[in-house]
């Protein structure tokens, strides 16, 4: 393992050494060792939910319309259903 030292505000190290003397962790190296491990897997998570959407954008095909003749389209079919 790699040693680090850094300074915190009171407030943040006040919350971690909350967190300490709930149990839940060994001590703060355990408690923030806990946070990033939990931010790497948020990371994670949100790279596949982006890649899906693009996968999902780039299976739906393209048109060959103007943006703006699509946007008006659009509109139009809005104000259809609107009646």
């Amino acid at each position: 393992m790699t040693d680090m030292s850094f300074t915190m505000p009171p407030d943040l190290k006040t919350w971690i050494d909350a967190q300490v003397a709930q149990g839940r962790y060994a001590d703060a190296g355990d408690y923030l060792r806990d946070l990033v491990r939990r931010d790497l897997e948020t990371a994670d998570q949100d790279t596949l939910w982006l890649r899906g959407l693009i996968a999902d954008g780039l299976a739906s095909g393209t048109i060959d319309k103007a943006p703006n003749v699509v946007i008006e389209e659009i509109i139009a079919e809005r104000r259809a259903r609107r009646g």
